[in-house]
């Protein structure tokens, strides 16, 4: 009795879950509260009354109740699925065999000519606005790109990677140098510094910089066994 009213509570929470989901249609069930439960402290103040109903008509509404969200359930599933696929949820082993399923609808409407005679087809595509962009931004960057500007972390990208290979054409230089031990030790110590101002822009860079454009600093070991290799 216990299993099958944990099962009900866990069934009806993941139905309200499927209900908040918009992408995909729910069919809404009304569940009935479970005949012959009561609080605790109910059935501690009336223990002594009878129950209302018999265990085994309990256990058979519960199973009965189970079946129906069961059933409920999988159909939400089966309609998460392609047309092609539904009624087959078992056969779905992985995400790939619905990869499978969009990639042979792609090349059937290529064989049927749906991507011929498409509108703009042999024009220049006009890249002036950045649809997944924000408005504000996309703005921003068309004024700037109007008067011959750029923003500041395009800016400061070239400007780190013109210090980087500036930086590594010293570094080489003093490498070559290396056999004058005084003359190393004062050099090294001077292209430290430059490396940390540079590795300063980098962090600044990756604060202002879009998210998936972030790069990596300079490390003063790498680029010695960058340099003996």
């Amino acid at each position: 009795m216990a299993i099958c009213l944990r099962r009900s509570l866990k069934l009806r929470s993941l139905l309200q879950r499927l209900a908040l989901d918009d992408t995909n249609p729910v069919v809404i069930v009304v569940v009935p509260t479970i005949s012959g439960t009561r609080s605790a402290s109910s059935s501690s103040s009336s223990s002594s009354s009878p129950p209302s109903s018999s265990p085994g008509k309990s256990s058979k509404a519960d199973k009965k109740l189970f079946d129906r969200l069961s059933t409920v359930i999988d159909a939400v599933n089966d309609r998460k699925l392609p047309p092609e696929l539904r009624g087959q949820r078992n056969n779905v082993r992985s995400e790939t065999d619905i990869i499978n399923v969009v990639e042979q609808r792609i090349w059937r409407s290529m064989e049927e000519g749906q991507f011929e005679n498409l509108p703009g087809k042999g024009k220049p595509l006009k890249l002036d606005t950045n649809p997944h962009a924000d408005p504000a931004e996309d703005t921003l960057y068309r004024i700037l790109s109007k008067n011959g500007c750029a923003p500041e972390w395009v800016e400061l990208n070239k400007e780190i990677r013109t210090n980087i290979s500036e930086w590594r054409v010293s570094l080489t230089k003093a490498w070559k140098n290396k056999c004058n031990g005084d003359k190393w030790v004062e050099s090294s110590e001077a292209l430290k510094v430059q490396l940390r101002h540079i590795n300063n822009k980098v962090f600044r860079y990756n604060l202002i910089v879009p998210f998936g454009r972030q790069m990596f600093g300079l490390n003063w070991e790498k680029e010695l066994d960058r340099l003996e290799e």
